[in-house]
């Protein structure tokens, strides 16, 4: 697996102190970007969490996901979250070592009582000590919290305290992309009360098993869940539900689930399930298998192959300014650009890990993750392979129909309605639900005119 290597340097560990005016939890940030560019250490927030109990529990989930390989378990490392200040809020983020779930805890303005909070991306420190002082939390004693240096002593005289490397894959890269695009297509389907929440999520397996093997398939009756053998109508998929065990860390502070996925065709999809907690979303997303990362979805081709998606990036990126909510129509008028071109400039920012998407508001957020969209680029390999198809003359365009040459074998790739098949292998066992093969994709390439130089590389 192609990876590099991400370095966070922290002034000092991050820590739950004791002291006459209450218990202190400093998270300590490495560098990151902030409207006055990037900053070695940002500062975020200070203030008071309203439920303290409920969002040490709620770290502590996006924690475990950051730690956790749910396929493969093995080659274990662990990316500290990601933390963006919004302005009305804090959202804690974190990938997978699989690349399989994408965990999120929004801590709304309601959740925080502070002055304000600051805007900027950063990494936190969540070292063991940490975890093992958040787990004992209890009740609703105040708890104050600092996001980011006290102001001074920010660094000594012999520089960072701590320095962490941690291997980076770049399927990761192309994961926090995928998972935004997958998620933009989803709808609520289901809204469960306290009650029907936790008696659900206690009734999933919580390790891998027979039980928990393949997609699975749940369909909303009333304020409930039940199971179902096969995808009927309504039926929302549920793939590798011993992933979803870490949100029974906060299940008793749950006023609601809410879930949401696409319109189900029988195949298995992603799905993400929201903790409705007091001041705070929880949100797993999880990729349509167990053994099947986001990285490969393919979500996000279409947009990349386009020939105005770099150019309307960089109009778009100059609007966000860390914005909570980021609504495609508004953006649109903003940038005096299509809603569809700014759709897909929203799509390439994502590969960069510029935007998220919250389902909760059904809008974009911005954040700066210090991750480059070309070399994500260069590292999709259908990408890649798609405009080298293009640059080499590989695509011939005959109408609705386009042969394509690839290797020893000619396939045909025809266009009905917008969309495309064609007569691989890829196609044949995937019918587009994880994107175009590389063939579509440089036929579509070709059609729209796209400019291939500067592909594989």
């Amino acid at each position: 697996m192609t990876r590099t290597v991400q370095a966070l340097a922290y002034s000092r560990p991050s820590a739950l102190a004791s002291s006459q005016a209450g218990q202190l939890l400093g998270l300590e940030t490495a560098g990151g970007s902030t409207p006055r560019g990037f900053e070695p250490h940002p500062r975020f927030f200070e203030g008071f969490l309203a439920s303290p109990q409920v969002a040490a529990r709620g770290l502590l989930c996006v924690a475990d996901v950051a730690a956790a390989r749910y396929y493969q378990r093995t080659l274990l490392s662990s990316l500290d979250p990601v933390v963006t200040g919004n302005g009305d809020r804090l959202r804690f983020e974190s990938f997978s070592g699989c690349c399989g779930v994408y965990a999120r805890l929004d801590v709304l303005s309601e959740g925080l009582e502070g002055v304000g909070t600051g805007h900027g991306t950063t990494n936190v420190d969540v070292n063991n000590p940490l975890r093992e002082a958040l787990s004992r939390i209890a009740g609703d004693d105040p708890l104050h919290l600092r996001v980011g240096p006290q102001e001074m002593a920010v660094t000594t005289m012999d520089g960072p305290v701590v320095e962490k490397k941690v291997p980076l894959p770049n399927r990761w890269l192309r994961g926090f992309a995928e998972a935004q695009v997958a998620s933009a297509a989803f709808d609520l389907r289901a809204e469960l009360p306290a009650a029907e929440a936790v008696r659900f999520l206690r009734s999933l397996p919580r390790s891998s098993g027979p039980a928990s093997r393949g997609a699975q398939w749940v369909v909303p009756v009333g304020q409930t869940l039940r199971p179902t053998t096969r995808p009927v109508a309504g039926a929302v998929c549920l793939p590798g539900p011993q992933r979803l065990v870490t949100l029974q860390r906060v299940l008793r502070y749950a006023s609601a689930l809410r879930v949401y996925g696409p319109v189900a065709d029988g195949a298995a999809t992603a799905s993400a399930w929201e903790v409705v907690l007091p001041g705070m979303r929880l949100t797993l997303t999880l990729s349509p298998d167990a053994s099947r990362g986001f990285s490969g979805e393919g979500g996000v081709l279409e947009a990349l192959a386009t020939n105005d998606a770099a150019a309307d990036a960089e109009l778009v990126s100059v609007l966000l300014a860390w914005e909570p909510r980021i609504e495609p129509d508004r953006l649109a008028e903003q940038a005096g650009l299509p809603v569809e071109r700014v759709r897909a400039a929203l799509v390439r920012l994502g590969t960069a890990g510029r935007v998220g998407y919250d389902l909760a508001d059904a809008a974009y957020f911005h954040r700066e993750l210090p991750y480059d969209a070309d070399r994500a680029e260069r590292h999709n390999p259908r990408l890649v392979a798609a405009r080298q198809l293009a640059r080499e003359g590989a695509v011939v365009l005959d109408g609705e129909v386009a042969a394509v040459r690839s290797g020893d074998q000619r396939y045909q790739v025809r266009e009905r309605s917008g969309a495309l098949s064609c007569t691989c292998q890829w196609w044949a066992d995937y019918r587009g639900r994880r994107g175009p093969c590389k063939h579509a994709l440089a036929v579509r390439m070709v059609r729209r005119g796209a400019t291939v130089a500067g592909g594989a590389r």
